[in-house]
C-alpha cells in the first residue's frame, strides 16, 4: 500500500494536480476564519451552541458548512447557491427547447450553460444573504443595524459564494476529483473531531443516565455497519449481459465475445440529497427573519427540520431528483442504438426500441432502490439527533403519536456526523476521488489501490 502511495508522487503531473487541490482546500479552510464584518459572532456562537438549535435546519446546515455558518464567515453560503442554480438549469433544460439544443452543442454549449449557471448563482447568493442580514438584524446579532450593514453582508456573502464557486471550478479542472464535491466533503471532515468529542463528553457526564454504555456500543456497531451499507450499496450495480455477433472485416472475424452493461444502484450518487436538501434549505435561509412572522411563521415551522411536513417533502424530492438525474446521465436509447450499431444485442430481447424498453425499465426498479436507500441514509441523522416530531401533526393525529418515547419524537441529541447524509457525501467523494487516482496510475502503467486493478501493459516493441 505505501508503495501504490509513493507512486503518486513519482508521476509529475499528478502530484501537481494533488497538491493543487490541497492548496485550494486549504484556501478554503482559510477563509472559513474570515468573519462577516459587523457582527456579534460571541453572540452567534452561543445561540448555535443551545440546545433549541443544535437540533434545528440551521445546525445541520453549519454542519455541513463545517462551522462557518455557527461563526458566520465570508463562505457561509457555502456551496448551496451554485447547486442550486445548477437544478434550476437542469430543469429548465427538460422544459426548454432552446436551452436543451445548448446542451447537445457540445464544449460551446456546456461553456455557455456554465456562464448562465455562474450569473444565477450570483443573483441566489445575494437573496440569501439578504435574508440572513434581515434575520441576523431581527435576531439582535448585527452591531450597527441599518441598510449599511445589509449590504455590507451582502457583498460578503456573496463575494465569497462566487470565491468558493470559482474555487470548485479550479479544482475540477487543474486538480483531481469533483472541486464541488470535495468542497462539500472538507466541509464535513473538519467537524468530525467535534463530533468525537461530543460523544466523549456524553459518555463522560452519563448524559443518557444507565443505558449510556450500552447506547455508546450500540452507536459505534451501528456507524460500522452504515458505512459497510453505504461502501457496499455505491459498489451495487445490476449488469445486464450483452452479446456481439461475429462479423468478418476483411481476412479478420471481429466480434463474437460476451460482454455485460453494468447499471448502478445509485446512479446519481450524493447528488440527488444535494439537490433536495439545498431546495428544501433555500426557503428556511431566505425565510429566516419571517419565521415569527403571523402569516409566514406556521408555514417555516412546518418545514423545519425533523417536522413530518419536511420529512415528506424531503423524501419525494430525493425520489425525484434520482429518476430526474439518472435521466440527464443515461440514455436508453442512445445505448440501445449504439449497441444495435456495433452488432450487439442482449440475448432474449430484440435489438432497438425493445432493447431502450428493457433498459429503461431494469433502470426503473434499481433507481427506485436506490432513491429508498438514500431516504434511509439520509434520515439517520435527522432521527439521532432531533427524532420525528410526529406529535406536531395537527388534531387527534398529533394527540396519538404523543404517547411514543420521548427519544423517538426528539431523539438522542446526538450529532451524528458518522451516519447518513455526512458519511454518504465522505464515502461516495472518498471513492470517486481515489477512483480517479487510480484510473491516473494505470494509464501510466502503475498498479492501482485495488487489487483487480492490474496494470495496463506497455506495448512491445519486436
Amino acid at each position: 500500500m505505501f508503495e501504490k502511495l509513493a507512486n503518486i508522487f513519482r508521476i509529475p503531473d499528478l502530484r501537481k494536480r494533488i497538491l493543487f487541490t490541497l492548496a485550494m482546500l486549504f484556501v478554503y479552510r482559510l477563509g472559513g476564519h474570515l468573519p462577516t464584518p459587523g457582527i456579534d459572532t460571541a453572540k452567534l456562537e452561543s445561540f448555535f451552541t443551545q440546545s433549541s438549535t443544535s437540533g434545528s435546519l440551521l445546525g445541520f446546515v453549519d454542519l455541513f458548512s463545517g462551522g462557518q455558518l455557527r461563526r458566520m464567515t465570508i463562505f457561509a453560503l457555502g456551496i448551496m447557491p451554485y447547486i442550486t442554480a445548477s437544478i434550476i438549469l437542469q430543469l429548465l433544460t427538460v422544459v426548454y427547447e432552446p436551452l436543451a439544443k445548448l446542451q447537445k452543442e457540445g464544449e460551446l454549449g456546456r461553456k455557455k450553460i456554465t456562464q448562465w449557471t455562474r450569473y444565477i448563482t450570483v443573483i441566489l447568493s445575494a437573496v440569501q444573504s439578504f435574508g440572513i442580514a434581515v434575520g441576523l438584524e431581527k435576531g439582535g446579532f448585527a452591531l450597527s443595524p441599518g441598510w449599511s450593514f445589509r449590504m455590507m453582508t451582502m457583498l460578503t456573502l456573496t463575494t465569497g459564494s462566487a470565491f468558493i464557486m470559482w474555487l470548485g471550478e479550479q479544482i475540477t479542472d487543474r486538480g483531481v476529483g469533483n472541486g464541488m464535491s470535495l468542497l462539500i466533503f472538507a466541509g464535513i471532515v473538519v467537524g468530525l473531531p467535534r463530533g468525537v468529542v461530543d460523544l466523549i463528553d456524553k459518555a463522560k457526564n452519563a448524559a443518557w443516565g444507565a443505558m449510556t454504555f450500552p447506547l455508546m456500543v450500540f452507536l459505534i456497531i451501528f456507524m460500522i455497519a452504515v458505512v459497510a451499507f453505504i461502501v457496499y450499496v455505491e459498489r451495487s450495480e445490476r449488469r445486464i449481459p450483452v452479446q456481439y455477433a461475429k462479423r468478418v472485416v476483411g481476412r479478420k472475424v471481429m466480434g463474437g465475445q460476451s460482454t455485460h452493461l453494468p447499471l448502478r444502484v445509485n446512479a446519481g450518487g450524493v447528488m440527488p440529497v444535494i439537490f433536495a436538501s439545498s431546495i428544501l434549505t433555500l426557503p428556511q435561509t431566505v425565510g429566516y427573519g419571517l419565521r415569527n412572522n403571523r402569516y409566514f411563521g406556521d408555514l417555516f415551522r412546518m418545514l423545519g427540520w425533523g417536522e413530518p411536513l419536511y420529512t415528506v417533502l424531503y423524501a419525494v424530492g430525493i425520489i425525484f431528483f434520482a429518476y430526474f438525474y439518472v435521466s440527464i446521465v443515461f440514455n436508453p436509447s442512445e445505448v440501445a442504438d449504439n449497441m444495435r450499431k456495433y452488432g450487439g444485442f442482449i440475448p432474449g430481447i430484440r435489438p432497438g426500441k425493445r432493447t431502450a424498453d428493457f433498459i429503461n425499465e431494469v433502470l426503473t426498479r434499481i433507481t427506485l432502490v436506490g432513491a429508498l436507500y438514500l431516504i434511509v441514509i439520509s434520515f439517520i441523522p435527522e432521527w439521532m439527533i432531533t427524532g420525528i416530531h410526529l406529535n406536531h401533526l395537527p388534531g387527534a393525529l398529533g394527540r396519538f403519536f404523543e404517547g411514543l418515547p420521548n427519544w423517538v419524537t426528539n431523539g438522542l441529541g446526538v450529532t451524528f456526523y458518522f451516519g447518513g447524509t455526512s458519511l454518504l457525501i465522505v464515502v461516495g467523494v472518498a471513492m470517486d476521488t481515489v477512483t480517479q487516482i487510480e484510473a491516473q496510475l494505470i494509464m501510466r502503467h502503475y498498479d492501482g489501490f485495488t487489487p483487480r486493478s492490474g496494470r495496463i501493459r506497455g506495448r512491445r516493441t519486436w
